[in-house]
């Protein structure tokens, strides 16, 4: 899996936060309001994807208007501790109000995801690793964002640390594996972000779901193990594409 370069987030988070949005279309198979546009700031252009708060459809079991928060929690995560699977993301006022703005990811038209989510492949077991740190009830095979680097992206992270545990994924092949040295020094780097980055988290999170944060990452530390799919649910998202 190929690395980010950190200049490249960067300009990016700086595109996204200081641009003028302009909306140029919606994705409308997607179930919350899910804008498409075009960021323009010092003569250069950006695609992104912008979600307002206002646009998010309740659910019964995420508070209302947290779903943004989620996401760009989800890249704080990523981004700070080398992961890099979440395109950069902010949250800033847009033509609908508050919302996550997440840059556009060109992907891969070569490569065919309905086999690609299948293969044992580093950077799909690293997101499958990710999802389970972050309790993710909802990786689809449509929300892998291979690009044409190599790089292995993914979007849609607002149904996600939940105090409750509720990971749902297409990426099980893993299941019971040892942790490789590397994956715990992930989950090492993830702990230690939170613990001394709690002030960034906390406006986006609650305590309960931070702490939970927590126990999940200890919880596969002293297992030693990738996850296990749950008895008590389904573990596989329906629909999953």
């Amino acid at each position: 899996m190929t690395s980010l370069d950190d200049s490249w987030v960067d300009r990016s988070i700086a595109h996204l936060l200081s641009g003028e949005m302009e909306i140029t279309g919606r994705l409308v198979d997607a179930s919350n309001a899910t804008l498409f546009g075009v960021m323009h700031f010092e003569g250069t252009t950006l695609e992104v994807i912008y979600k307002p708060v206002a646009g998010e459809r309740p659910l019964w079991d995420f508070p209302d208007g947290t779903l943004a928060d989620r996401e760009y929690a989800a890249f704080l995560l990523s981004d700070s501790t080398g992961i890099d699977l979440v395109p950069p993301t902010i949250l800033r006022d847009g033509p609908a109000g508050l919302g996550m703005v997440q840059r556009w990811i060109d992907v891969d038209e070569n490569v065919e995801l309905g086999k690609y989510f299948a293969e044992d492949r580093q950077e799909l077991r690293q997101l499958a690793l990710f999802d389970a740190i972050i309790n993710n009830t909802d990786r689809k095979i449509g929300h892998l964002l291979p690009d044409r680097s190599g790089h292995l992206f993914a979007c849609d992270h607002g149904v996600t640390f939940h105090s409750e545990d509720k990971l749902r994924t297409v990426l099980w092949q893993w299941a019971g594996d040892a942790l490789t040295k590397a994956e715990l020094e992930i989950l090492d780097r993830t702990l230690l972000f939170i613990d001394s980055h709690s002030a960034s988290l906390g406006p986006h999170l609650t305590e309960e779901e931070i702490d939970a944060t927590r126990r999940r990452i200890n919880s596969l530390r002293s297992e030693g193990i990738m996850p296990l799919p749950s008895e008590d649910w389904p573990a596989i998202p329906w629909p999953a594409y």
